[in-house]
């Protein structure tokens, strides 16, 4: 062995693949709880990339030209000019939402409407059905309706709607329009009309909210940086917002890459949780190797070339492992496209990446060793004597100082690994303690239940029972790596359902009880006594009935939008001045706010200034304090006032809050328009309503409740379904680990039965140990996991979404009782071979 003592490394490779020859389906075993998780990474990564790719291909036809000005109010002479001079090609739009009256079948449905002047898109194109009506639809009074409001109302090309005073034929169905997605069509469907008729619609009144848009073509290259650097500073100070190919490109990029990054960490806990897999069997391995490697050691092999061997053959099956989840995850993203259409606004091309195959293989090799680092490293500890005396009392995890380093290696990965991912080390450094802190979590309260086990032992069950409740603490137990394996995929998915409920409880109490479901607002001032006149014909209470008028914020302590864009080290926000603010005038809190700092200003009465009311957290965004002064720009007219006081607010409320309230006796002169919040008992008196609203008054507009709430409860099931498919990788790699774990200590539980089985004991009886001590793994995993995600659910419930939480009780038993049944039926499969062996295999020792 002298030669050998040299480490060569031939020698080693051979060692390894021959001691590898009777445990290879064991080894392989080991290594398949990695194997979802590295296929989920390839997957993601992939798509990623494709996206990337595809954002960049498709980047032009996202947008719809190369330069697109926006502005909340109509473009002054001089801005105009300077848009007309840029360019060869421009188009025109106004956009505002509207209710759209479908004269066939009476139906009304709030619409954004977008009036076009122009050849908008030139990159791309608006899909339609048929394809001319794109590009024939301004030819005369005709629209182009989205496909949404088409199937909703039954609908067919032909037939007519109304916007506003006029009616249009409609020309087309809208399949696809540049730059839009499933959800955003959904929530707000979009309905295209000739510009050349917007004014005989009446819909352009004072105080209505539009979006003034126009579009440019450049027909030769443009150095767009140059340019912009050019006109912005000419447009900025009115509040024009301009958007180009790729200010565009960065927007999506980064809307995705927050789906992308959760999707990766998503993935990267399954592969995690299929390590913990590794390092438990590996331990387990490493054990029934005692008498081989003390053999080793023996025959004078260093304890270097028996760490090594090992760790060799390792290697070696997480490389295969890694290879066919690489592969598997290759055939997954095929399937992503269709899962995720709903959120991007691109078509996905799909292709075999090698960089995202590469990456899973890459990581998944590092951590199958890294995690099976843990237990192979007892392997220095084992003694020749062993194969006279076997003890295992130096082969216990973490009784090594090198076990500590490989441990603190591995925290080292996770929070690498995260941090490549977020790009952000605070929020990394938060995922790899939580990540770490669930482990360590549930392993606690599997330890804490094995002591109770042990110390409340229920002696006076019946034989059978006590076997089976015995095994969750006897020696070659399974329960702290079934309860942190399967408790935390059943946390994972009860978590998302808990979420998910929470969220669509929050609608549907809205919509309780006496509480407003239905808002009408782009109410003129002609039109408030009338509209509320007709609300109480109906029977309907008008619960309110306020103004509103759009402004934006000129000047925060003196600090203009220019000099916040200038002066990083302000504590003024650019973003303070973007964007419309819709504030209101009144001298009183309502029923959903709260003052919690200053003082409202009274009504009527000599006043030096005028003091305005923040909501806090508005305020503490514009990092004000009452006294300060702001100068809010109210189409046009400048007027300043300080902040007088700070209200809290309640969102949740089905009525009108405002993040900015005036005091009465200022903006009453102001363009405006008024909001009127009631409640209807059904839908067919919401139907009926809403048909009599539009007719009589048809510039106004209607916010259902109701259909808000099933549109939510659609794009949560959408959601739901696309996070449920990602983390559904953790709960199959919890059943992986499982079946692995099962497997595992099926070859431990073997001298235990035999030795039942010896004593007299039947098949049947082992059978019902092996079901119960199941049962009690299964039912401990799902019970700790449910607990947990009960736990975050309700601090969600409490903290973030500000409401009750009162989950359903029959989904949580469904889940439960899944979970303990998956668990007794894989663990009475794979006791099978237990019944099949003779008693004498114990005497022999062939275990």
């Amino acid at each position: 062995m002298n030669k050998e003592n040299k480490l060569n490394f031939g020698w080693l490779l051979k060692m390894a693949w021959r001691d590898s020859r009777k445990n290879r389906s064991r080894l392989f075993l080991f290594v398949s709880s990695i194997i979802l998780g590295i296929a989920a990474l390839v997957a993601i990564y992939s798509l990623g990339y494709t996206i990337e790719k595809d954002v960049d291909a498709q980047a032009k036809t996202l947008v719809g030209a190369d330069l697109v000005f926006d502005n909340n109010q109509p473009f002054s002479a001089g801005a105009q000019a300077l848009m007309d001079s840029l360019g060869e090609d421009r188009a025109r739009e106004r956009s505002f939402a509207s209710m759209i009256y479908f004269t066939k079948t009476g139906g009304t449905r709030l619409a954004q409407v977008r009036a076009l002047d122009g050849g908008f898109p030139f990159y791309g194109s608006i899909e339609t059905i048929p394809a001319r009506a794109a590009k024939t639809f301004q030819q005369g009074r005709q629209a182009l309706v989205d496909k949404t409001l088409m199937l909703q109302f039954r609908a067919s090309v032909g037939d007519s709607i109304r916007v506003g005073e006029l009616s249009f034929i409609i020309a087309g169905e809208i399949i696809k329009a540049p730059g839009k997605t499933g959800f955003s069509t959904a929530m707000a469907p979009a309905v295209w009309i000739p510009m050349q008729y917007l004014d005989a619609t009446g819909l352009l009144q004072k105080g209505s909210r539009i979006t003034y848009t126009q579009y440019v073509q450049f027909s030769r290259p443009v150095n767009m940086d140059k340019l912009m650097a050019n006109i912005e500073p000419r447009l900025e100070t009115e509040g024009i917002d301009i958007e180009t190919v790729e200010t565009r490109k960065q927007t999506t990029g980064r809307a995705f890459g927050d789906l992308n990054e959760f999707l990766q960490l998503v993935s990267f806990i399954a592969l995690l949780l299929g390590c913990i897999g590794v390092a438990s069997s590996i331990h387990i391995y490493i054990r029934e190797k005692l008498a081989s490697i003390s053999m080793l050691k023996c025959l004078g092999a260093t304890n270097r070339q028996a760490f090594l061997i090992y760790l060799l053959q390792i290697a070696g099956i997480g490389l295969i492992g890694s290879l066919v989840g690489a592969l598997a995850g290759t055939g997954i993203q095929f399937l992503l496209p269709s899962l995720l259409q709903d959120f991007l606004p691109i078509d996905i091309n799909m292709q075999v990446s090698w960089r995202a195959i590469a990456q899973g293989i890459a990581v998944g090799l590092m951590v199958s060793v890294l995690f099976a680092l843990l237990p192979l490293i007892g392997i220095r500890n084992i003694s020749p004597l062993n194969t006279l005396r076997i003890t295992d009392n130096n082969s216990r995890m973490f009784r090594d100082p090198l076990q500590w380093l490989v441990g603190a290696l591995i925290i080292l990965f996770i929070l690498g690994f995260s941090w490549l991912q977020l790009g952000n080390f605070f929020q990394a450094l938060i995922f790899t303690v939580s990540v770490i802190g669930s482990f360590l979590l549930l392993a606690g309260v599997a330890m804490l239940m094995m002591w109770l086990a042990r110390r409340f032992f229920p002696s006076s069950w019946s034989y059978l029972w006590r076997q089976g409740f015995a095994n969750l603490f006897r020696p070659n137990n399974q329960t702290v790596i079934l309860v942190v394996a399967i408790g935390l995929g059943t946390s994972f998915i009860c978590l998302l359902y808990f979420v998910q409920d929470i969220l669509t409880r929050k609608v549907e109490l809205s919509a309780s009880e006496n509480q407003p479901n239905m808002v009408i607002f782009d109410i003129q001032d002609a039109q408030k006594n009338q509209v509320a006149d007709l609300t109480r014909t109906f029977q309907l209470p008008v619960i309110q009935q306020v103004p509103i008028i759009t402004m934006r914020i000129e000047e925060i302590k003196g600090i203009n939008a220019t000099m916040a864009r200038n002066d990083s080290t302000l504590d003024i926000s650019p973003h303070a001045f973007e964007g419309e603010i819709r504030a209101t005038y009144r001298d009183t809190l309502t029923d959903s706010e709260k003052l919690t700092e200053g003082i409202l200003q009274p009504a009527g009465g000599k006043r030096d200034s005028i003091l305005v009311s923040l909501e806090e957290g508005y305020a503490r965004r514009l990092h004000v304090k009452p006294g300060d002064k702001i100068v809010f720009n109210v189409q046009g007219a400048l007027i300043p006032a300080f902040v007088g006081s700070f209200r809290e607010v309640d969102w949740n409320r089905v009525q009108t809050n405002f993040r900015v309230v005036f005091p009465s006796g200022v903006l009453e002169s102001a363009p405006k328009f008024h909001v009127l919040v009631t409640r209807v008992p059904s839908n067919e008196v919401s139907a009926k309503f809403q048909r009599s609203l539009v007719s009589s008054f048809p510039t106004v507009s209607v916010i259902d409740l109701g259909l808000i709430l099933t549109v939510v409860d659609d794009i949560l099931d959408k959601i739901g379904f696309v996070v449920r498919f990602i983390g559904g990788f953790s709960i199959v790699t919890g059943l992986v680990v499982l079946i692995a774990s099962i497997i595992i200590s099926k070859y431990q539980r073997i001298r235990e039965s035999v030795l039942l089985r010896t004593l007299g004991g039947t098949g049947k009886q082992i059978l019902v140990i092996t079901a119960l001590e199941y049962f009690f793994l299964g039912s401990l995993a799902a019970l700790t996991g449910i607990l947990l995600a009960l736990a975050g659910g309700w601090a969600l419930a409490v903290f973030s979404f500000k409401t009750s939480f009162a989950p359903a009780p029959l989904p949580v038993l469904v889940i439960f009782l899944g979970i303990c049944c998956i668990t007794v039926l894989i663990g009475l499969f794979n006791s099978r071979d237990i019944l099949n062996r003779p008693p004498l295999e114990v005497l022999r020792n062939d275990l």
